[in-house]
This record gives structure tokens, sequence and C-alpha cells, in this order.
């Protein structure tokens, strides 16, 4: 888990259950993480004052997807825009079948009820 403080308070935290396809893994590793900086990465600067991704590799214990892509959000129409962006490169629905799309609001029980944040 990171321990680096987000650059703003999320007003959402989007869940991207992800898929790598055959033809992803059909790549060399050194290929992937080439494709990775030419065409992922730079969406990423791109946005990055207003959302900010962390990869989870699921593969070890599920077969229905194989990544979470975790993605906090300053804000919908910002998550909007980064999405926009990756649907128009090859990592949408090909490199990585989007499986599902879990969007949350992180305390939104203790928020809405003004009351404090259950943890343990």
């Amino acid at each position: 888990m990171s321990n680096t403080p987000l650059p703003f308070d999320p007003a959402l935290t989007i869940f991207m259950l992800v898929k790598t396809s055959p033809e992803w893994l059909g790549f060399s590793v050194d290929r992937r993480f080439e494709l990775l900086g030419a065409e992922f990465t730079p969406i990423l600067k791109k946005h990055a004052d207003n959302v900010v991704l962390r990869f989870f590799d699921v593969e070890f214990y599920s077969t229905r997807v194989t990544d979470i892509w975790m993605w906090d959000a300053r804000d919908h129409h910002s998550y909007q825009l980064l999405v926009e962006d990756l649907r128009e490169t090859a990592f949408w629905d090909r490199y990585f079948d989007i499986v599902e799309i879990l969007t949350g609001v992180e305390n939104a029980y203790a928020k809405n009820y003004d009351r404090p944040v259950i943890t343990a």
C-alpha cells in the first residue's frame, strides 16, 4: 500500500477490474513496458493533478480478472476525461478487457450522517 499522500481529497474512487488479453501476454516484458511508457504513462501525467492510479495484481487469486486499477479522482469530470483518453488507446478493451467498473465514495456513510469514520 502506498503511503504517498494524494495531491487532493478524492471525491470518488473507481475500481476497474481488468483482464489481460492474449495479445498483451504475447508481448515480451520489455515490449509491455515500452507500450506502457509510450501510451499509458503520458495519459497518467496529463491527468495527474486530478486523477491518481494504483495497480493491484490479482491474477494469483482470481481467474475472472488479472488486475485492479484503482483510480482516485478529484471529481467525476476529471475521471470522465481520463476514460475518454484511455478509450482512444489499445489499453482499453484490446490489451486489457475492462471487465467491470465499480465506483464508490470512501466513508460516505459517515460523511452523509456527520458521524466519525469507523476504523480498526
